[in-house]
């Protein structure tokens, strides 16, 4: 079974980036892939538009005033963990690369100037992969709402998640001691 991909159109993308003319380059390639995107020329605009609400992947400049990427996108993670995130910079320092993927902080890291074939097929990557956690939770969160249901059961029902098999591996049902069996096969 496979996730379930929303479309483009459907789709909140962020950048942020201090130079304008990055921000309308990169808004209007993405808009033509059929993205809703937004652009904030500052961190402190980019949290304030995250509040007003979600958005899929955010796309991020490393050098900026007051506020590196990597600060703001540790942030993003920390308040909106259900949002992608991608750093485009003209500043690539390697080891600022290799500290924010492997502190979980981006999905992917760019330099400046970027490839378009290579942008959009991040992102369409970035967002598959947002699908697979966003279907991993869910999956998780029914996996255990069964076994909060299973535990509830078996209080009230002693030994009736309880089975036993014989070495066919059928599964035998004892009717001297359960009564919802003698019950079942009446």
């Amino acid at each position: 079974m496979t996730a379930p991909t929303s479309s483009k159109a459907h789709r909140k993308l962020l950048i942020v980036d201090d130079e304008e003319y990055v921000c309308n380059a990169l808004r209007r390639s993405l808009q033509r892939e059929g993205y809703e995107v937004d652009v904030a020329h500052h961190p402190a605009e980019a949290l304030q538009k995250l509040l007003g609400g979600p958005f899929d992947l955010v796309i991020s400049d490393h050098l900026m005033p007051n506020m590196t990427g990597l600060e703001l996108l540790k942030l993003v993670r920390t308040r909106h963990p259900d949002c992608m995130r991608l750093m485009l910079t003209g500043h690539a320092d390697m080891q600022t690369a290799i500290d924010a993927i492997n502190h979980g902080e981006i999905y992917r890291f760019l330099t400046k100037p970027w490839d378009d074939a290579e942008l959009k097929m991040t992102v369409h990557l970035a967002l598959e992969q947002l699908d697979l956690d966003r279907e991993n939770r869910r999956l998780l969160a029914m996996a255990r709402q069964h076994e909060e249901m299973f535990r509830s059961m078996e209080r009230q029902h002693p030994g009736i998640c309880s089975i036993i098999r014989d070495e066919t591996g059928a599964i035998l049902i004892d009717e001297r001691e359960d009564p919802l069996a003698v019950a079942l096969v009446s």
